[in-house]
């Protein structure tokens, strides 16, 4: 029953497009946040009555819902209608970091040590219990505030039962389900308990329309609700474009589209961005921490942006670089590595491990190599999206060698602001080797070896080639902006209700 709203789409996510901070005294500071979701709510305009759902994730966005009963002041989201969930605090602990992040993302990253992990026990019912809750509190929400015959649009691994559970409180709905992140293989998928692994594809195929960043991610998909649930499996007839169904899941009698959409770069945002005076004010400070070559002119730079997440694998580029250091000694006080490790997940103690491996390597290949004129590896832990940018518009060589990676918006980001042209080093594990792969330097991703090797030709690339090169991959970087890829969203959805 619609609870006497007449809300057209919702866009229903884990994090919303603001959180907040609370002072000592009480105050609440709001930060608007960015991205795709931000940028394609953004398009479709007011006459669309349009919703946001989302979770409170900390204490200040806690008293934010208590404040505003849920609903939150316009004035702090950028004018966007907001409906944040106050999930009890253990239910949201237990859900986000137990299930979604320490189980379905090292999943579908493939992240685990299997002689040691994962192991199902007790702990993890409790904490499927509370996935299964939490998911259900964005179900009864998004019931409540859909209009008749709504568009609602549900995002990634966290709310995997959302489509489900929505389509049983209000089956007038046309629901769409998007996934971020690499989908595994079945038999990798199968790892999780069965029913576990069933209940997550069932919940999938609640919607009308499951969509992926690449066709191999949806692939994968589709093979494991044939092998989980024995569901029936169409490919679509002839090629198919990059926004159309790729293939049909049926199962229990409903049939579910798959497609796929790329997520590109806002190229205009970047451009116009990393000119403002606080980049180019970085610029300079990472300008004379690159310093100049014996030779003379400035040192060539290797630029890596990355969150200290366990996929980006950032240990093995900073050994891939220092294997290049050793073989080839010429390039010894000629390159610097930018490296940008900005710690991310930091409660989970693998994640703290991991960012301390980060700085550990970092600073013994300093030792090792490193003169008073030159540091190898210049470290930066501290999150600064301008500093991030003006590494961009330095770049020589862009490293991006995930083990694995839905997309990696990086890899698209930094062709477009690289001043003089970049060579582009990409795991062929990303999704963005999908599109990418053709202009890029592609490396597997445990190749040490190998990937210093693509280092070397990429710092070796003719001036004329890597510009030529940067300017396909900007091209192509930019063919899906954030707007074009939430409306494609939703006329396939709506198309497919």
């Amino acid at each position: 029953m619609v609870a006497g709203t007449t809300s057209q789409v919702l866009v229903a996510s884990n994090r919303g497009p603001v959180s907040f901070s609370l002072d000592g005294e009480g105050s609440l500071t709001a930060k608007r946040g960015g991205g795709g979701l931000v940028s394609g709510l953004s398009a479709i305009g007011p006459e669309a009555d349009a919703v946001w759902v989302c979770a409170a994730l900390g204490e200040g966005d806690r008293e934010a819902v208590r404040r505003h009963a849920g609903r939150l002041d316009p004035a702090d989201t950028g004018g966007q209608t907001v409906r944040m969930l106050d999930i009890p605090a253990a239910t949201f602990e237990a859900a986000y970091q137990g299930i979604a992040n320490s189980v379905l993302w090292f999943t579908h990253h493939m992240l685990y040590q299997t002689p040691l992990e994962p192991a199902f026990d007790v702990d993890f019912t409790r904490q499927w219990a509370a996935y299964e809750e939490y998911n259900a509190a964005f179900a009864d929400a998004l019931a409540e505030e859909a209009g008749r015959g709504a568009t609602v649009l549900v995002q990634d691994y966290h709310l995997t039962l959302v489509p489900g559970l929505l389509r049983e409180r209000r089956p007038d709905l046309r629901i769409g389900h998007f996934s971020h992140t690499p989908w595994a293989p079945a038999d990798y998928y199968r790892l999780l308990p069965d029913e576990v692994a069933a209940r997550v594809l069932r919940g999938m195929l609640g919607a009308d329309r499951t969509a992926f960043l690449t066709r191999r991610w949806a692939r994968l998909f589709t093979e494991s609700c044939a092998r989980v649930l024995g569901a029936t499996v169409s490919e679509a007839a002839g090629p198919s474009a990059e926004a159309e169904t790729l293939a049909t899941v049926t199962y229990e009698g409903r049939t579910t589209r798959i497609g796929v959409h790329p997520l590109g770069a806002d190229g205009d945002f970047l451009r116009e961005r990393a000119y403002r005076p606080d980049v180019d004010e970085r610029r300079a400070q990472l300008r004379e921490q690159i310093g100049t070559a014996p030779e003379g002119g400035p040192r060539r730079t290797v630029v890596r942006v990355d969150r200290t997440e366990l996929s980006k694998n950032i240990v093995r580029g900073l050994y891939a670089y220092r294997r290049l250091l050793l073989d080839h000694p010429e390039w010894r006080e000629r390159v610097v590595h930018l490296a940008f490790a900005y710690p991310s997940r930091q409660d989970l103690s693998v994640y703290r491990d991991y960012t301390a491996e980060v700085s550990r390597v970092a600073d013994g290949i300093n030792a090792e190599f490193g003169t008073p004129a030159w540091t190898p590896v210049v470290l930066h832990v501290k999150d600064d999206f301008a500093r991030s940018l003006a590494a961009y518009r330095l770049a020589d060589v862009a490293l991006v060698n995930p083990i694995r990676d839905g997309m990696n918006l990086v890899a698209k980001e930094i062709p477009v602001v690289s001043e003089d042209g970049c060579a582009l080093v990409l795991s062929r594990e990303a999704g963005a080797y999908e599109e990418m792969g053709e202009d890029a330097l592609c490396v597997n991703p445990f190749d040490i070896t190998a990937t210093a090797s693509a280092l070397r030709t990429a710092l070796t690339m003719d001036p004329a080639e890597r510009q030529e090169r940067t300017k396909r991959l900007a091209a192509t970087a930019t063919a899906h902006p954030p707007t074009r890829w939430f409306l494609d969203q939703l006329t396939r959805i709506a198309a497919a209700g």
